[in-house]
Parts: structure tokens; sequence; C-alpha cells
């Protein structure tokens, strides 16, 4: 019995591109996002997942879609697995932000935006309760965002907060599995798939490439 998780974070938007934070604001793919997506669906439906969830932003879910496409899956839909909410941030570039707000930029807590302890909760949580539907030898595969996975797989591997940062972020499109085991879940892969460009992602300096 191995229950297997992959983490997959969604095409690439233009907001990315911009290195805005998007958070919970819903930005469609772009058009190498939707190619991201394809190539991505094209590699792990040879994994024959029996199940696909998604974040309810349509970049995730559109990146969950065209591999329920190719497997005849449908994709199920999780509010839980939004991206961390980025408060007065939404929208700002990087730039903007490390200009407006030099202290909370370091500490990358966005005013009126979510705890980081929060995220890793509330993606843990969502994660596992798909999983546990699984049957025995099972495949979920998740679709969600660069932040919220990277948090939500630091909690689950039960990482103290101190050592996220050692965990880096995960490229569009580029994905991670988790397998259940008697001890709890353990991290198999971490950013697979990865196309040579510089990580973009609402995630920490210190976990992108922006670090």
């Amino acid at each position: 019995m191995s229950r297997r998780v992959v983490c997959l974070r969604h095409g690439q938007t233009l907001w990315n591109v911009e290195k805005r934070f998007q958070g919970h604001t819903d930005i469609a793919l772009d058009e190498t996002g939707v190619a991201q997506a394809a190539r991505a669906a094209s590699l792990l439906a040879a994994l024959r997942p029996t199940m696909l969830v998604s974040s309810d932003l349509r970049r995730a879910y559109d990146t969950a879609a065209a591999l329920g496409r190719l497997t005849g899956l449908d994709v199920a839909v999780d509010k839980d697995l939004r991206e961390r909410g980025g408060g007065e941030w939404e929208g700002l570039t990087r730039d903007e932000i490390r200009a407006g707000w030099p202290v909370e930029y370091e500490a990358w807590e966005a005013p009126g935006g979510e705890d980081v302890a929060h995220v890793a909760d509330r993606v843990a949580e969502a994660i596992g309760r798909w999983a546990s539907r699984l049957d025995d030898d099972g495949l979920l595969v998740v679709a969600s965002h660069g932040a919220a996975l990277r948090l939500g797989i630091c909690r689950l591997l039960g990482l103290p907060q101190e050592l996220w940062s050692a965990l880096g972020s995960l490229g569009n499109c580029s994905w991670s599995v988790l397998e259940e085991g008697r001890r709890g879940w353990r991290l198999l892969e971490h950013n697979a798939g990865t196309l040579p460009e510089p990580i973009s992602s609402d995630d920490s300096p210190a976990a992108t490439a922006d670090g």
C-alpha cells in the first residue's frame, strides 16, 4: 500500500512574468502557461493518476484540466488549495513591494495578507483530506500554487517553521511527489520537470530565484 500525491504548480501567467504578487487574484494562464500545462499533462498522465483536485483559481484549475482531458478524470475543486493571500500587495511588483514596505518585504509579511502558518495548515489539511480518499496505491494530483504548495509540503513533512525556507519554491508546471509511509509523509521528488527559466512566484524571496 503506497498512497502518493503529486503537488503540481500552475502554468505561467502574465503576472508571473511581471513578478506581480497574485495571491487570491484570479489570473489566467498566458500562452506559455497553456503550453506548459499541456507538457506537464503529457508527462504526468504516464503516472496514471486516479484523482485530480485543484485550487478554485483558474490558473490552477486550467492546469489540472489539461491533465483531466488526457486521463479522463474529473477535476474536483477545493478553495483551501488557494495561494497565500497577499493583502495590500496583490497586483504589485516585487520592486514596488520592496520600495513601499522595506521591513515587511524582508519578513515577507504582507499587510492584510495571510500568515504563513495558516497557509501551511489549510493546504496540508486539504491535501491530507483528499489523499485519505485514495484507494490503496492510488495517485492524487493536486494543482495549486508556488507558496501554498511549498508551505503545505513543509507542514506535511513535519518540518519546524524555522527550516521552511530550506525547501525551494516550485517552477511553473513543476511538481513534487509525496508518499505516505508508516511514519507519515516523505518527499520523493521536489521541483521535478523544471523548465530552464528562473522561478517567479508569490513565495518568499528566500525560497525563489529572487532570494
